[in-house]
Formats: structure tokens, sequence, C-alpha cells
């Protein structure tokens, strides 16, 4: 079945990329250079064309009661604003062209992390580490440093800066990057069509995306619906991760999470009484609530780690708060012997809802082909130098369903079935989530967990879940059910008793992984290719061939991040999280180890 309008069913679509302009501020404070830079951006005709993408690198993140001029000027900053916890924040203002990256941490840890090019450096207080500069620098990139002393202006032309006019006011002095050192070529400017296969959250969340800058997107799905695999849970929470060393799930976790929130908000927002997933409605909020979640403890010894996680790192507490076993119990209802975690923000939400606002947000830029699994990739003749053209999506019975320079896998484990992407190390797990009346389970205000999950109830169901079963049976098993309900048991004590006799109800969904338990967000590489590489950027790749799979557990939150990080990718954009931290997801990280063996 294929849905489409007259503007998204036509092949030919704009290839000229919106300007963007790139601007690095390497210290925020008050966002002082941020508000004359916006006034510009208004007010300049030429500067109007642009995009305004606006990295600023800050020690930690203000308070908004200090940027009074800043929440005046642009009052919806004020809704999306970030609590203060390390990472890179990332605020869409699509309505004034305009992203503004938070950098939160120290410049001289930002700088080898950054991957974007710049258009304009902004150097308000001293630099340790000027040079850095270099490698982030477009050819004629500007910069403004005040009241440089004599060793900042070495760094300067040693970075390849030359003076470019007589200090300005108040000490300001201008640059230009003047250096012949050969930089990295810019990838070529993509022609913006692409396939997306899969309708779950990976797939909805890359058409949004992508629909978001101007590209005209064909989705397959071999279901009649989107959300019928994995995200076709009727709750799935939503909660960051804490480890005591902020390891790279930690810090992937935490920028997805956050993300996350603030793309649902532009999206409407969550509400519990929303329309549920089968509703035929236009618009809506998405079916969910940040009610908060409670991470109990699983015993003395974890219950301290809990502690000393908080006391390391010194979290807001809208982001996370300890309770000790008596605040604990108070907030849960029931005794519990330990602390717990307790994440304000956290919550629920149904997967589905969120596809279907992210599917209907693309508007005519969206193609539907519904009901059609593909099975086959291949690429037209072309005039590219290996003589390929456009990847085809072929059916089984060989039938053409779309073709397109760009084509995204986000299918789960069924990308494993098509050649290119066969070897990739993905596996599955059996999850089964118990479904219960309201009335025959306690009653909870927010979702809690520990050795399973449980959720408020959502059009009178609760939601107890999930198990880990190595088995690809799709059929309800009574050992699981009662599996969930001896852990709901150990939790709540006595008052889930009364859920043993209840009949066997809910739901079976297979979680795709990779073995780190991280996901795989970027260019698919070319595991035919022959030789040994040692970096990810020398593995050769299939060209226009992408993936966003391996979300595990946490495609919920998983989904959004990984989506604006491969859009990033294609558009040649600053990325939305660390190098570091975007290597950790690259789809050629296992084939590097293996030809690192070579």
């Amino acid at each position: 079945m294929t849905t489409t309008s007259p503007a998204s069913a036509t092949r030919s679509a704009s290839t000229v990329a919106d300007p963007r302009h790139v601007v690095l501020d390497t210290a925020f404070g008050r966002g002082e250079q941020f508000l004359a830079t916006l006034d510009s951006h208004r007010t300049t005709p030429a500067a109007t064309a642009a995009h305004l993408h606006y990295l600023a690198i800050v020690p930690e993140v203000p308070a908004l009661d200090m940027l009074a001029a800043l929440a005046d000027a642009l009052p919806p900053l004020t809704a999306q604003w970030p609590v203060d916890v390390p990472g890179l924040h990332r605020l869409h203002l699509p309505s004034e062209r305009i992203t503004l990256d938070l950098l939160a941490g120290p410049a001289e840890a930002w700088l080898p992390e950054i991957v974007a090019r710049a258009d304009e450096f902004i150097l308000p207080a001293p630099l340790d580490h000027i040079r850095a500069l270099q490698r982030l620098a477009t050819p004629a990139a500007t910069l403004r440093i005040h009241q440089p002393d004599e060793q900042a202006l070495r760094d300067l032309r040693a970075a390849g800066f030359s003076p470019s006019g007589a200090a300005g006011e108040q000490g300001w002095q201008h640059f230009a990057y003047t250096s012949r050192k050969p930089q990295p070529p810019r990838p070529a400017q993509p022609e913006r069509r692409a396939i997306v296969i899969g309708a779950g959250v990976a797939g909805s969340s890359a058409c949004e995306r992508l629909a978001a800058r101007g590209w005209q997107v064909t989705l397959i799905e071999r279901h009649e619906a989107p959300a019928q695999e994995a995200s076709g849970n009727r709750a799935g929470i939503f909660m960051p991760l804490l480890s005591k060393d902020d390891n790279i799930p930690t810090r992937l976790a935490r920028a997805a999470y956050l993300y996350a929130q603030r793309a649902w908000q532009q999206l409407g927002g969550l509400d519990p009484h929303a329309p549920g997933p089968d509703a035929d409605v236009v618009a809506g909020a998405i079916r969910g609530d940040q009610c908060g979640v409670l991470q109990l403890a699983r015993d003395a010894e974890h219950a301290q780690l809990q502690k000393e996680v908080l006391d390391t790192w010194h979290y807001p507490e809208q982001y996370v708060r300890w309770l000790d076993a008596r605040q604990a119990s108070q907030m849960l209802g029931a005794p519990t012997p330990f602390g717990a975690w307790h994440f304000p923000q956290g919550g629920w939400a149904t997967p589905a809802t969120v596809c279907r606002a992210m599917l209907q947000a693309c508007g005519d830029k969206l193609r539907r082909i519904f009901h059609a699994e593909a099975l086959r990739l291949g690429r037209a003749p072309g005039t590219d130098a290996d003589g390929a053209g456009e990847w085809q999506v072929l059916a089984s019975d060989g039938r053409l369903l779309a073709s397109a320079p760009t084509v995204i896998l986000a299918n789960g484990a069924g990308a494993t079935a098509l050649l290119q992407a066969s070897e990739l190390p993905l596996y599955t797990m059996r999850g089964q989530v118990t479904h219960l009346q309201e009335g025959s389970f306690p009653s909870l205000p927010l979702v809690v967990c520990r050795e399973a999950y449980m959720t408020p109830a959502v059009d009178g169901i609760i939601s107890v879940g999930a198990t880990y079963d190595k088995s690809t049976d799709r059929t309800l098993w009574q050992s699981s059910q009662d599996e969930n309900l001896q852990r709901a048991e150990e939790i709540l004590g006595a008052a889930a008793t009364s859920a043993q006799g209840e009949p066997l109800q809910g739901r079976v969904g297979f979680r795709t992984m990779a073995p780190d338990r991280l996901p795989l967000v970027g260019a698919l590489p070319d595991s035919a290719s022959q030789g040994r590489s040692e970096r990810l950027r020398d593995l050769p790749r299939h060209p226009g061939l992408h993936t966003l799979l391996g979300y595990a557990s946490r495609g919920l939150i998983w989904a959004p991040l990984a989506a604006e990080i491969l859009a990033c990718q294609l558009e040649d954009e600053p990325l939305p999280i660390e190098a570091t931290l975007a290597a950790a997801l690259d789809p050629g990280r296992f084939l590097l180890k293996q030809r690192r063996k070579l």
C-alpha cells in the first residue's frame, strides 16, 4: 500500500543545501556575543538567508535567571533550556532558523571533541589551545578575539590566522583564516532524496529529521502500520544511565535522554490522555507522561553505590536525586529496604504515538509504502566512478519499490537479511511484557524499576516486564508471565501477590542488539572489501547506505538523537555529540576490530 501526496511523489527534490553559518564561541558567559550575532542574523539580509548554528562552550550550563536578556530575546529557549549536566545540549529554534549547541565543560576538553567546520570564531576570553581551532576552520573563516596577549597573537599566526584590520571597539581584534595548509575536502552536497526501511521509532525519527531539512523521503515498511515490532509496546520507559566513572554508555544515554525530551516537546509534548496509536487523528500530542522513574537499589551494596555516584557527580535534583529507604518507601507506597535513584523527568510513552507524531511532522515530504518488505538492495547503472547509480529497493517478487541515492536501514534485525548488512553482528532477545488490568495490581504514581519495570496504568492496563529470552517464539509464555509477576512481588511485596492468578495477557517483542549494547549509527562498512585498516575513517563504506540499528531496550530515547546524528552526517553539519561518542556508535567499529587483527 502506497500513500503519498503530489508534492512528495515527484522524483525531483531540491539539492540546494540550506545555507548554514556556523559560529564557535569559546566563552559563552551570559550570552552577550550570541545576542549580538543573533541581532545581526535577524537584521542583515545575507545573514538572514542562512541558518545560524551557534556552538557555545560553557564551563557549566548557566541558570536561566542569569540570562534575562537571552530569555527575553528568545522566549522559546526557556521551555527547552537544559539541566546543568555535562555534555552537548542541542536546542532547535526552527521558526528562527537557529540551532544553539551548549557544550558544557572545559574548552580545552571540548576542542578536540567538536565535529564541525566553523565559519566564525569568537574568543571573548583567553584560550590556551588556540592552535586547535585550525582543524575546525573553513577556508576564509573569520575570528574575533578580545584583548589578546602576545602569546595569543603568536598562536593565531601559527594556526593560520592573519590580522584583517585594525583593532575594533573595546579591545576586539579581527583575523581571517588564510592558511594554505591542505584541509580535508568537504563532502559533496547531497541530493536530498532518501529511502528509509522500517517504520518503528528508528525509521520514523529518521524521516522527521530529514524532512525537517527539506529531504523527500520514501518510507518502506513490511507491516500495514508503523510501530508493529519492537516499537509496538503499550508503554516504553525513558530514563538515563548513571555510573561512577561516567563511561561512554552513560554519556550517550544522558545525551539521548535529554535530546529525546526536547524533540518530543517540539512535536507537541507528552500527554497521558492523548489518543492511543489506533486513533485516527490528524495531529496531537504523544501519549506519555513525565511522571518520574524510581530505580530501586537491589541490595545494600547497590544502594551504597547509588549514593556514591551522586556524591561524585553532584547532579542537579531535577535530573536525579538519591532517596534513602524511608523516602523511597514513601514514594513507592510500599516498604523497600534500600534506597533509590529518583529521576523526576523520566517516565513512560507509547512508542507508536511517537512514530505517529514524527511521521505527521514530515508533511508532504513523506511518501509511505507499507505492507511491502524490502528483501534486496541493488545499484542501478549510473555515472559514478564505480559505474553505479541510485540504490534500488526490491520486494520479494523482484518488484522495484523505490530508488534513491541514499538508503537508511532502520528495520532492526531485518537489516541482516540484506546482503550489504549481512555481516553486522546483530542479534535479538525476546522480551515479554505482562499486561494487568487496573485494580488487579497496585496502582503506581510513577514508573518503578529494579529487576523488572512497572508502569502506571495506561488506558486501564499496567505493564510489567520485560523478560530476556534467547528465543524467536512470538507466542505468550506462562513462564515469562510468572517471571514478571515474581519480580514484581519481590519489589512490591504482598501487595502484588493478587496478580498471580491473572490470565495470560501481554505482548512479545524482540530487541535488536549489538555485542556492546550500543546502536549502529552512520555509514555502513563494506565488509566484502579487503585489506587492513587502522582507523574508522579508512574503512571502505557502501556509498549512500546508512544504518540506524541496534537500539536494544532504549529505542525510545535513542531514536531522536541517532536520527539527528545521521542527518548531520549526511548534510555535513556539526554533530550533536562528541567525536569520541560518535566513534562509539560507528557501524564500522566491529569490522575495524577484525581488520586490525590482519
